[in-house]
């Protein structure tokens, strides 16, 4: 159900530089609990209001590849406090990772929602993938009772990839000669609106072709489904070289917005894709100079619509050369503007070990959003909120 809450989203552009902010809350602690790094943090809310947290949890350090573990943590107090920790992916000793988590309103055989946790696997290093040695695979599970138990996996590579090795590709070095590929990081979406209503949309990005020295192999794209899951379909690769890790909003009148990491690193502002038709085809692509990033991660919301537009909100490490400066940001005019602001974390000695990184958004209720990030060089996992009084 779309919902035109007008009075807390004007009170949200007048009030955000006065905002409070809550304690930040660990989540995930590395070096706990069997995992010696967690990274990688993502979070919804169900229609009950539990928060489902997610990460991926590193047995034996802080790398990106190895013997990854998918872990979540469950919330029923607005995120003041989080259940045990619980395994929702193991791969042994190979790698599970970038969860991107969704819950489907629409089915009408779940009146409850249904949540999707997306995530990928891999059996070797992201730099050996992109040489074409190994490959990247697309999975997806679903929980009917707010993450505590989970479906089966099911594999849906060959829908949303398209991976260059013998086993899925006969062909192997054709003309798509995808290689790397991960989710987001950092939640999925659903299209609350028609005329996609109902569409689960996930970002995306991979590497196609040999790998590149300035990183102009990767390409950001989506992948979507409007049959809740039973099949999914594969969007246009943004035509821009070097956009990565993507997080992506619906707009108003069935329009989307990707917003991606500059991985080539020539421009150090995050990249937008605007489609007009929910995501399939890219109608505009720019630099957002409001929008500084140091090459990392950020995740776009939608947190509501007034009058038909969609208002958004936005965080990142807003600085061009550091991971630094976690900032929420909020436009009320579909990301046209951003003209308010409000600073979550900062390090103000800049020594590496209290860095911020990668950050996601939820929103909690009509004056609260939540965000969840990586705090201390990748120590912590942390919580907080933010009232908008």
């Amino acid at each position: 159900m779309i919902q035109f809450v007008s009075f807390f989203f004007i009170s949200f552009v007048i009030c955000l530089q006065s905002a409070n902010l809550s304690a930040s809350v660990p989540v995930f602690t590395s070096g706990s609990q069997g995992y010696k790094s967690f990274r990688i943090p993502a979070v919804v809310k169900t229609p009950a209001g539990t928060l489902v947290a997610f990460a991926e949890g590193r047995v034996n350090g802080s790398d990106d590849f190895g013997n990854i573990d998918l872990v979540a943590k469950r919330s029923l107090d607005q995120g003041a406090t989080w259940s045990k920790i619980s395994v929702v992916v193991d791969c042994k000793n190979l790698q599970a990772g970038n969860p991107a988590p969704v819950v489907d309103l629409t089915d009408p055989r779940y009146p409850k929602g249904r949540l999707f946790l997306f995530y990928n696997t891999g059996n070797n290093s992201e730099s050996e993938v992109r040489k074409g040695n190994g490959c990247r695979e697309v999975w997806y599970k679903t929980s009917i009772d707010e993450g505590v138990t989970w479906s089966e996996p099911i594999n849906i590579t060959l829908q949303v990839h398209h991976p260059n090795q013998p086993r899925f590709n006969p062909a192997y070095h054709d003309k798509e000669d995808w290689r790397s590929y991960a989710n987001t990081p950092g939640h999925a979406m659903q299209f609350e609106q028609l005329p996609y209503k109902g569409r689960i949309y996930v970002a995306a990005n991979h590497s196609q072709g040999d790998i590149s020295s300035t990183n102009i192999d990767y390409f950001s794209h989506g992948f979507y489904s409007d049959d809740h899951g039973a099949t999914f379909k594969l969007t246009q690769s943004v035509p821009l070289a070097g956009s990565n890790e993507s997080s992506a909003a619906e707009l108003s009148n069935g329009s989307l917005m990707l917003n991606c990491r500059n991985q080539k690193g020539d421009v150090h502002n995050r990249i937008i894709a605007l489609s007009h038709d929910g995501g399939e085809k890219w109608d505009k692509v720019y630099f957002d100079s409001n929008l500084p990033d140091p090459i990392c991660e950020g995740a776009i919301l939608t947190v509501g619509f007034v009058k038909g537009k969609a208002t958004l909100a936005f965080v990142n490490n807003a600085d061009q050369k550091e991971r630094n400066n976690l900032t929420l940001r909020l436009s009320a005019d579909e990301g046209a503007t951003w003209p308010k602001s409000y600073l979550i974390d900062k390090n103000p000695t800049r020594n590496e070990a209290d860095y911020t990184a990668y950050a996601d958004l939820v929103k909690l209720n009509k004056r609260n959003i939540g965000v969840l990030y990586e705090k201390a060089d990748y120590s912590f996992i942390v919580f907080k909120s933010v009232n908008l009084k």
